[in-house]
C-alpha cells in the first residue's frame, strides 16, 4: 500500500459538517487501499480570532507565548477530525507537532523546519490507523512550542511526506487547483493542469496565497510529489512537477499580487562603501524579509534608498533603522502602505523576449503608474498605488491572453 498525505485548510475543517465531510473523503481514500496522513489547519478564523485576543491585552505580545496561544487552533481540528473518522467506523490517531517529532529553529512565529521524526507516524500506519497531525506547529531544541507563520500546515504536510517518502502529498484547498489569476479579481481565469516547483514558487512569493511558498521550496528541494485540489469536489486540481514543457510555449503563466507589502524610504544617507550593508544587517537581526530594493542617484554625497517588506513588520523595521540612524546619517524615514505588488510569472520568459515590454504596455494602456520594478528568470514584479490593483491584474491577464478561450 502507498502512503498519500493530505493536507486540509482552515476552510474545510470551519464547521462540524465540513469535518465530517472531510473525514469521508479520507476513509474513501483509505478504503481505496492507501495508508493515509492527514495534516489539518486551525477551523476557519480561528488563529486570527487568538490573535486578536490577545492583542486585547497588548499590542506587542511575547513572541514565545504567542506560539504557545496559536497552536490550540490546530489541536481542536486534530482532535475534531479524529473523532469524525472514529465515528465512521474507523480507527484514527491524532498528533500534535511536537509528538510526530517535528523540530524547528528558535525564531517564534516563522520558524524553520530543522528535521522531521517519522517512527510515530509509521507505528500508528503499521497499526493500521489513519493519522491525524497538527500542521503549522513543532518544537525547538528546548522542546518550546514553535509555529511556522501564515500557511505553515502546508509547509508540514509536505515535510512529513518527504520523511515518510510519500507516493504524493495533496494540498485540499477552497478553489480547484492553481489559476492563471485570482478569479474574483478575473473571473475568466483557468485552471493550470500542471505548474513547475519554480512558477509556483514564484508565484507563492510574489502573493498568491493558494499554497505557503516555503512549502514550495521543500517540495522543490526533495522532490516531494504535490497536487493542490478542491476540498470540495473530486476534480484532478494542478500537478506541481520539475518541468512541464508545454508551459515553456507560454510567454506568462499567472499574475498575481500582494497587498501585504509596505514601503519604506531611507533618506539622506551617506554615499559610501558599508552604509548599505549596516542598515540591511541591522534589519536582517530582527528577522524581517526584504523584497525589492532602489537606491537613487547620489547627489553631494547623500542618496536614498527605498525597499519593501511585510506589512506586519514595518515596526520592527523602523526600530531596527533607528538604532542605526547617526551611524550612517539618516534624516528621515517614511513609510508607505498604499502600494501592491503586481506580478507576472512564466517559465516561457526564459525563451521569449519583449515580456517586460508588453508588460510595461499594459499598464500603461491602463492608465497604471509604477513605483519600483524587479525582476527574475522568470518574474516580473511592479510595485503600484494600491488602488489600482485589479485593474493593473485584469489588464495584465488580457494582455497576456490567459482568459478562458
Amino acid at each position: 500500500m502507498g502512503i498519500i498525505v493530505q493536507k486540509y485548510g482552515g476552510t474545510s475543517v470551519a464547521t462540524p459538517e465540513r469535518v465530517k465531510n472531510v473525514a469521508k473523503r479520507i476513509v474513501k481514500t483509505k478504503n481505496e487501499g492507501n495508508r493515509v496522513v492527514v495534516v489539518v489547519s486551525a477551523p476557519g478564523d480561528e488563529t486570527d480570532d487568538l490573535i486578536s485576543l490577545a492583542n486585547q491585552i497588548t499590542d506587542s505580545p511575547d513572541e514565545r507565548e504567542m506560539d504557545v496561544l496559536l497552536a490550540c487552533g490546530e489541536q481542536k481540528s486534530i482532535a475534531l477530525m479524529t473523532i469524525a473518522i472514529k465515528a465512521l467506523g474507523y480507527d484514527a490517531i491524532s498528533f500534535t507537532g511536537p509528538q510526530v517529532g517535528i523540530v524547528t529553529d528558535d525564531v517564534h512565529g516563522k520558524a524553520r523546519i530543522v528535521k522531521v521524526g517519522s517512527e510515530k507516524i509509521e507505528k500508528a500506519l503499521n497499526l493500521d490507523k489513519i493519522v491525524i497531525v497538527a500542521g503549522f506547529q513543532g518544537m525547538d531544541t528546548d522542546m518550546d512550542i514553535t509555529t511556522l507563520g501564515r500557511g505553515g500546515s502546508d509547509l508540514s504536510a509536505v515535510a512529513i511526506a518527504s520523511a515518510l517518502n510519500a507516493d504524493v502529498c495533496e494540498l485540499y484547498k477552497d478553489v480547484d487547483g492553481i489559476m492563471t489569476a485570482n478569479p474574483k479579481v478575473c473571473p475568466d481565469a483557468t485552471l493550470l493542469p500542471r505548474i513547475t516547483y519554480e512558477e509556483m514558487l514564484e508565484l507563492a512569493s510574489a502573493g498568491a496565497q493558494v499554497v505557503n511558498a516555503r512549502s514550495i521550496e521543500y517540495a522543490q528541494n526533495y522532490n516531494v510529489p504535490m497536487r493542490v485540489r478542491s476540498s470540495f469536489n473530486d476534480n484532478p486540481g494542478t500537478l506541481v512537477v520539475k518541468e512541464a514543457k508545454e508551459m515553456e510555449k507560454l510567454f506568462v503563466t499567472g499574475i498575481t499580487y500582494n497587498k501585504d507589502e509596505s514601503k519604506i524610504s531611507v533618506l539622506g544617507i551617506k554615499d559610501t562603501p558599508g552604509m548599505a550593508a549596516i542598515i540591511f544587517s541591522a534589519v536582517a537581526l530582527e528577522n524581517v524579509n526584504i523584497d525589492m530594493i532602489v537606491q537613487d542617484v547620489s547627489e553631494d554625497g547623500i542618496t536614498n534608498i527605498s525597499f519593501t517588506v511585510p506589512t506586519g513588520e514595518v515596526k520592527k523595521t523602523v526600530k531596527a533603522l533607528e538604532s542605526v540612524k547617526d551611524k550612517v546619517g539618516i534624516k528621515k524615514i517614511l513609510t508607505d502602505d498604499s502600494i501592491t505588488k503586481v506580478s507576472a510569472v512564466g517559465v516561457g520568459m526564459k525563451s521569449h523576449s519583449g515580456v517586460a515590454a508588453m508588460m510595461f504596455e499594459a499598464l500603461a494602456e491602463a492608465g497604471v503608474n509604477i513605483d519600483m520594478i524587479t525582476t527574475s528568470e522568470i518574474k516580473i514584479s511592479c510595485v503600484i498605488a494600491q488602488k489600482d490593483c485589479e485593474t493593473a491584474v485584469r489588464a495584465l491577464h488580457a494582455k497576456f491572453n490567459l482568459g478562458k478561450k
